[in-house]
């Protein structure tokens, strides 16, 4: 059993709060900026375009505005009743933060005035979504310190149940409860793992390893919502998954899609046929 008792709150500003929380949700934003930067920096004597800066902030701007809804959404009846607690700092869902982004820069790209194609959106979130999985790992830190995200009661004989004490937790006090955020902690340095070392066997078809990240994290938060105390919505599943199962085969369908049209690109071009560029994620 593992007691936490840290303060989740770091420090006051008046009565302001700043939570642990957003301290290091903060960390995992920069890591996820630094991460990009330093990969576009390794690659840039073969970058198929420059990259656009204005990329970055419309994602993390998107990011927020998703992770925000998504959590609103799953809990409407609250803020029903408490709409100025919308606009807080705290209740973000990873989900939304990552749907948020990818979505928010697609649109970004789709408007502005080089084609999709031109801007090989698939290159540059698969440069992207190692960093994207790290990231996740470093907020799960500061969802396990502000006791958030939290799991059900364990059973009695599970060795690594966590309880929290401290007040200014968020989970509930003096109970053994599954470790869900230190699962996630794990699952996702394992997966940043996997993605590093498929990232060179998927780089002909770009956006290919986001699916396999998309297709991975689905899974996953279909599996741990089991333990976790979340509202269900349909059939005893909750809000996160059931958009995992939406996710999960959405990205299925399209990796099987894309590694088609890649097969048959390949083909075209082992019979002296001209040969379409690289896949990218489809526009259609």
């Amino acid at each position: 059993m593992i007691n936490i008792s840290v303060n989740p709150v770091a420090f006051t500003i008046g009565s302001h709060e700043i939570r642990w929380y957003g301290i290091i949700v903060a960390i995992a934003v920069a890591v996820v900026i630094l991460w990009t930067i330093t990969q576009v920096d390794k690659r840039k004597a073969t970058l198929p375009v420059p990259p656009d800066i204005m990329t970055a902030p419309v994602g993390i701007i998107s990011g927020i505005i998703g992770a925000k809804l998504l959590h609103v959404l799953e809990r409407l009846d609250y803020y029903l009743q408490h709409p100025a607690q919308i606009f807080s700092g705290g209740g973000l869902a990873i989900y939304g933060a990552v749907l948020g982004a990818t979505l928010g820069i697609w649109i970004y790209i789709k408007l502005s005035r080089r084609h999709l194609k031109d801007q090989h959106f698939g290159f540059y979130i698969d440069l992207v979504t190692p960093g994207i999985i790290l990231a996740q790992a470093i907020g799960r830190v500061g969802c396990t310190i502000n006791g958030c995200c939290y799991g059900k009661p364990a059973p009695d004989w599970l060795p690594w149940s966590v309880v929290y004490t401290n007040p200014n937790s968020y989970a509930p006090l003096n109970i053994p409860l599954h470790p869900v955020q230190i699962y996630e902690i794990i699952f996702c340095l394992i997966g940043f793992g996997i993605l590093l070392k498929l990232r060179k066997r998927l780089e002909p078809m770009e956006g290919a390893l986001f699916l396999v990240y998309l297709i991975l994290y689905s899974a996953w938060r279909f599996a741990v919502g089991y333990l976790r105390t979340d509202l269900q919505f349909v059939l005893g599943l909750s809000q996160s998954q059931i958009i995992s199962l939406v996710v999960l085969g959405v990205a299925i369908f399209l990796l099987v899609r894309m590694k088609r049209r890649f097969k048959a690109e390949a083909q075209k071009t082992g019979s002296g046929e001209d040969a379409s560029p690289p896949a990218t994620l489809p526009t259609d």
